[in-house]
């Protein structure tokens, strides 16, 4: 899962290398979180017009967890 979102997120933004991402352990209810980290000029790309491409980050997240019966979420930071 972590490929996925680090694939999506490196098409998106122009500073590949500044691309972070760290998992959590899964909690009480099993979701696992993972936390992007991008450069600060590349926060606008990730985030999209009212915040369209984290949610279309997020549902396609899901949509993979999902075939593997996981729970994720995703938080930009």
């Amino acid at each position: 899962m972590k490929d996925l979102l680090y694939a999506i997120t490196a098409g998106l933004v122009e500073d590949k290398t500044a691309i972070q991402i760290t998992e959590d352990e899964p909690d009480a209810e099993g979701v696992v979180v993972f936390h992007l980290t991008v450069a600060p000029d590349d926060m606008g790309r990730v985030i999209g017009k009212q915040g369209r491409i984290a949610k279309a980050l997020r549902t396609i997240m899901r949509a993979g967890a999902a075939k593997k019966n996981l729970k994720i979420s995703v938080t930009i930071e």
